[in-house]
């Protein structure tokens, strides 16, 4: 399926959210519950027919044997779960266009949870009598029919892709509420890209982990990159998430068996609950934490040794309102969730945040805490991101980026600082996201930094053949052409023309920790902006001497603005003058 192909079909399936806007007796924010079950049954269907042949061979070979199995056994071994024949999309697609439809919907996502533990509370199944109103009890039947255009020779890769959109589009719709459980995926895909997981057997912690995409775009990453026969992402990969909102876990639990992503997903409050003694047990950590959060009791997290490692944030006066009954909260948890990413990964462990901006600027008690990890040499890099990346936040936030092992190497006393926010593709008036392009620029440059002039190397090739053999022009805003993968070999080589690292004013900055301008004399800011510098439009004048036309233009400005009061009262008295 070509990528033109893939996103018409995305189209035909949002169709669907169409029809529920004409007829359900349902809330517009509800929208996604019954989707994306429908998606969940037809993503199951597909995949147990994918293997089902396999399936009988195996149950007829062992029949009759001592080492006979179940049907219920052999298809979890082969595709994960087992789907009884009640939850057969055809089953329900074939079914009178009637109230009974929305039955049969219930007793297939009913029989799936009874048959697949892991599912057991997780699929929707009440609401569907709500898309059989009276005046139109065909509703829920032309909507199955719409996942039934989904064809059954499709990857399980792209079948999460659709999920993925989905939960996109729910999240545009539902607009800040829905940022609470979505992190758009361009943002997730280029933080995975400068990690790079890889590896055996390695753990993922996500404590905030809304619907699962972190997980989800590190499987793909890991699966792309790191998978062979022998070697599969299952084997590979395990993900651990805390998500305190029971309607965001089953989105959740929905997207890994979607995506074949193996793991956990805890319903609890990450700040008062720690399901999987995280201190020091994992590989990666991936997260975008709700920001400034600020009825955190201290009480209850100054002890544990996920918080106070580094430090809680407090208060001046350190306590609650005398004559009241309130104990003491911190002032803004954000520091809570930077210190836990810390605290959780192993020797050998990397971690990437979605942050609110004023956390690199951020004084206090917060100021200590962040001194402490610039100096202990975990911080690896920090990205600024365009602002309307995020449904839910419209300044920009800031990616930071752990590595335990930097603490123990020559860059320790350094931090590689990218300000990303004038790098975006414009989606809408109201939202922006990276394209492919965009995440492969952004993340060669920590590859740059690392060493890796190989992976330079091979970006700037595979934009030279994408050049050799696009087309020239083209109306269809899809189709890439050869201005375009120009562009990005123009945009690469003109910032790394030997290919290798080296600071680009605007864009990059390697600052120290000491000397002259370096972090401890920016008071410890990791505010991208205060290190990479602005660029300057080549017009021929030096440093100085733009300064210097700044600071002449103000003093016009000044000048015209003390002549343009004149002018007014001059006015102002001569009408008063003519009328009194």
């Amino acid at each position: 399926m070509t990528d033109v192909e893939l996103k018409n079909l995305k189209d035909r399936l949002w169709h669907s959210a169409d029809m529920l806007r004409a007829g359900a007796h349902l809330a517009a924010n509800k929208y996604g519950q019954p989707i994306l079950g429908l998606i969940f049954l037809r993503y199951a269907d597909i995949l147990y027919k994918q293997h089902k042949d396999e399936i009988n061979a195996e149950f007829e070979k062992l029949k009759g044997t001592r080492r006979a199995r179940t049907l219920k056994d052999i298809s979890v071994e082969k595709c994960g779960f087992y789907l009884p024949e009640c939850a057969y999309f055809d089953t329900i697609n074939d079914a009178p266009d009637d109230a009974k439809k929305a039955t049969l919907v219930k007793k297939a996502m009913k029989a799936i949870e009874e048959e697949n533990e892991k599912m057991d509370g997780v699929l929707p199944k009440d609401v569907y009598a709500q898309l059989v109103p009276e005046e139109e009890p065909e509703l829920l039947s032309k909507i199955v029919r719409v996942f039934k255009d989904i064809p059954e020779d499709i990857s399980i890769d792209l079948f999460g892709e659709i999920y993925e959109y989905f939960l996109g589009n729910f999240a545009l719709a539902e607009g800040k509420d829905g940022g609470t459980f979505y992190t758009p995926a361009t943002v997730v895909r280029y933080m995975v890209n400068v990690l790079q997981p890889h590896g055996i057997n390695k753990k993922f912690l996500d404590p905030a982990c809304g619907s699962g995409g972190m997980f989800v775009q590190a499987a793909r990453y890991m699966h792309r990159h790191n998978a062979s026969a022998e070697n599969d992402t299952a084997m590979n990969f395990r993900c651990y998430g805390v998500e305190k909102e029971p309607d965001t876990v089953k989105l959740a639990k929905m997207n890994l068996l979607l995506n074949n992503v193996r793991g956990e997903i805890t319903e609890a409050n990450s700040f008062y609950s720690d399901p999987y003694n995280a201190v020091g047990q994992f590989d990666y950590v991936m997260a975008n934490p709700p920001f400034n959060v600020d009825e955190v009791v201290v009480e209850k997290v100054q002890k544990d040794e996920r918080f106070s490692t580094y430090g809680v944030p407090r208060n001046a006066t350190k306590s609650a309102k005398k004559g009241s009954d309130k104990k003491e909260t911190v002032p803004n948890a954000n520091y809570l969730w930077i210190g836990y990413f810390a605290t959780a990964l192993n020797e050998n462990g990397k971690a990437a945040l979605v942050m609110a901006n004023s956390a690199s600027d951020a004084g206090k008690s917060e100021y200590e805490i962040r001194k402490k990890m610039v100096e202990e040499g975990i911080i690896s890099q920090m990205v600024t991101l365009p602002s309307n990346m995020f449904n839910s936040v419209t300044l920009p936030a800031t990616l930071w980026f752990f590595d335990k092992q930097k603490a123990n190497s020559k860059k320790k006393d350094e931090i590689l600082f990218i300000d990303a926010r004038n790098v975006f593709t414009q989606v809408d008036r109201a939202h922006r996201k990276f394209s492919d392009e965009q995440i492969k620029n952004l993340a060669v440059i920590s590859r740059l930094y690392e060493g890796d002039t190989q992976s330079f190397k091979d970006l700037l090739k595979e934009y030279k053949e994408s050049l050799k053999n696009a087309p020239a022009s083209s109306d269809d805003k899809e189709v890439k052409t050869k201005d375009y993968w120009q562009a990005q070999i123009d945009w690469l080589a003109e910032r790394f023309p030997d290919g290798k690292y080296q600071d680009v004013i605007g864009l990059c900055k390697v600052a120290k920790i000491d000397g002259e301008d370096g972090i401890k004399d920016q008071d410890y800011s990791l505010n991208a902006g205060r290190y990479v510098g602005v660029v300057i439009e080549d017009d021929g004048m030096t440093e100085a001497e733009f300064k210097q036309t700044m600071l002449g233009l103000n003093d016009d400005f000044t000048k015209l603005s003390a002549e343009a009061k004149k002018l007014e009262k001059e006015i102002d008295d001569n009408l008063k003058g003519l009328f009194g």
